[in-house]
C-alpha cells in the first residue's frame, strides 16, 4: 500500500474509534464513570486445572448449581430420588413430586453411594463390598452395564473431567481411573484408613481428602496425582466424614461423627483446623441453591444445623419429629426441598428448606445411605452424592 493510502486508512481508523468512544489504540470501549460505579470490577477466577471449564464466579464456586440452572444434558431428564440400600443390595427410586416409590432395582453387594458422572449422564452405584460399579441411565431409570472395580466405597472426578477417583477405603488407596471404562490409570497408596469423602478446591488443583477410622486428612495433588499433605486431627478418636468447599473458595469444612461437629480448615495452608460443634453426630454436608447456607445433618441426634457462610455462624437447628438418623442425600433443583436417607431407621426425610419442616418419611429398604437427587443444577459433576460446578 502507498504512504498516502496508509495515511488515510489510519485516519479513517482513528475517526471510526472516536465515534465508537475509544481512544485510538484501544481494542474496547472504556466504561464511563457511571458505568464503572455502577458496576464494580469482579476478582479474577483463579488460574485452573488444565481443562477445568473456567470458575464462573470467584466469588461463588457455586455459582452454576443456583436454581433451575439445568445443564442441556439432564434438563429433560425425570426427576428422581435414588437411594442406595446397604443391607437390601437395592436402590430404591422415589418420585420427589408425590414423595412414593416407583422402583427398587437390584444392584450388587453393599452399594455405599449414587453418584452422578463428570459428564452428567450416567448415575454409578458403588457396590462396595461387591467390588463394582453399577450404571443407571437417569434418562430412562434403567441399570446398565456394571464393571469390575475393587472396593469402591465412594466416587469422585476430577474438575477436567480427565480421572474418576475411587475411595477405595479399606484397600487403603485412592484409584485414579479412566471415567468412562473405569480401567485404572494410577494407584496411590495412602497412610491413612478410611478413606471415604472429598472435595476440590476452587481451582481443581488440590483435593481434600477425609479418612475416617485414623481421623486423618490429607491434601492431594490432582494433576500430579500425589498425596502433598497429611495431618491428625486434633481430637482423639476423630471421625471425619463429609467434606465441603465454601461458595468463596477459601475454606473447607469436614463433618466429624465423634467430635459431634465440624472442622474448619485452611485448605490452602493446611494447618490445624478449629472445631464448629453442631450436633451428635454430624455427617453430611449440603450447600443450598443461593449459596448462602450449608445444611449438616447430624446423624446421632436426628436434626439438621443450618450455617450462614456470610455470618460464619450456626442460625438454626431443625429437629425431625420423633427422631431420625439423617444420613447422606442432597438438594432438590429448585432448592426447597433438603432430601436425607436415615441410616438406622430404612427410611428417607424430605425436609422444607425454608421452614425445616418435614414434608414426607418414605419407608426404602435397609441401611440406606449416599441417596442422589438427580438432575440436579451445574455444569459438571465431582461425583458423591451430587457436588456440582
Amino acid at each position: 500500500m502507498p504512504p498516502s493510502s496508509r495515511a488515510l486508512a489510519a485516519a479513517l481508523l482513528v475517526a471510526a474509534l472516536a465515534a465508537c468512544g475509544a481512544p485510538a489504540g484501544s481494542t474496547r470501549p472504556e466504561p464511563s464513570r457511571t458505568e464503572a460505579a455502577g458496576r464494580p470490577d469482579r476478582p479474577a477466577p483463579p488460574p485452573g486445572l488444565p481443562g477445568m471449564p473456567p470458575v464462573l464466579d470467584a466469588r461463588d464456586v457455586y455459582a452454576a448449581d443456583h436454581a433451575g440452572k439445568l445443564s442441556p444434558v439432564v434438563k429433560d431428564f425425570p426427576s428422581r430420588v435414588y437411594v442406595p440400600n446397604t443391607n437390601s443390595n437395592t436402590v430404591t427410586v422415589i418420585d420427589p413430586a408425590t414423595y412414593k416409590v416407583i422402583e427398587t432395582v437390584p444392584v450388587g453387594h453393599q452399594p455405599q453411594h449414587v453418584v452422578p458422572s463428570w459428564d452428567l449422564k450416567t448415575l454409578w452405584v458403588n457396590n462396595d463390598l461387591g467390588d463394582s460399579l453399577t450404571a443407571i441411565d437417569p434418562a430412562t431409570g434403567r441399570t446398565g452395564r456394571t464393571v469390575d472395580v475393587s472396593d469402591p466405597y465412594n466416587l469422585y472426578f476430577t474438575p477436567n473431567g480427565r480421572y474418576a477417583v475411587v475411595m477405595a477405603s479399606m484397600d487403603r488407596e485412592l484409584v485414579f481411573r479412566d471415567p468412562r471404562t473405569m480401567k485404572p490409570a494410577r494407584t496411590v497408596p495412602v497412610d491413612c484408613a478410611g478413606v471415604n469423602h472429598a472435595d476440590f478446591s476452587a481451582d481443581g488443583r488440590y483435593f481434600i481428602v477425609s479418612c475416617e477410622f485414623s481421623g486423618d486428612l490429607l491434601k492431594v495433588d490432582t494433576e500430579k496425582m500425589k498425596v502433598v499433605g497429611q495431618q491428625k486431627l486434633p481430637m482423639q478418636g476423630a471421625m471425619p466424614q463429609d467434606v465441603k468447599l465454601s461458595p468463596d473458595g477459601t475454606t473447607f469444612y469436614i463433618a466429624d461423627m465423634m467430635a459431634h461437629g465440624v472442622w474448619v480448615l485452611d485448605g490452602k495452608a493446611f494447618t490445624t483446623p478449629k472445631l464448629l460443634p453442631t450436633g451428635k453426630g454430624a455427617h453430611g454436608l449440603y450447600v443450598s441453591r443461593d449459596s448462602r447456607e450449608m445444611y449438616i445433618s447430624n446423624r446421632g441426634e436426628g436434626s439438621v444445623s443450618v450455617f450462614d457462610f456470610a455470618h460464619d455462624k450456626l442460625t438454626k437447628k431443625w429437629h425431625l419429629p420423633g427422631g431420625g438418623s439423617p444420613d447422606m442425600g442432597g438438594v432438590s433443583a429448585d432448592g426447597k426441598v433438603l432430601w436425607l436417607s436415615g441410616r438406622y431407621d430404612a427410611e428417607v426425610y424430605a425436609i422444607d428448606t425454608t421452614s425445616g419442616k418435614e414434608l414426607a418419611r418414605i419407608p426404602v429398604g435397609s441401611g440406606p445411605h449416599g441417596l442422589a437427587v438427580y438432575p440436579q443444577p451445574g455444569r459438571y459433576s465431582l461425583g458423591h452424592t451430587g457436588v456440582f460446578r
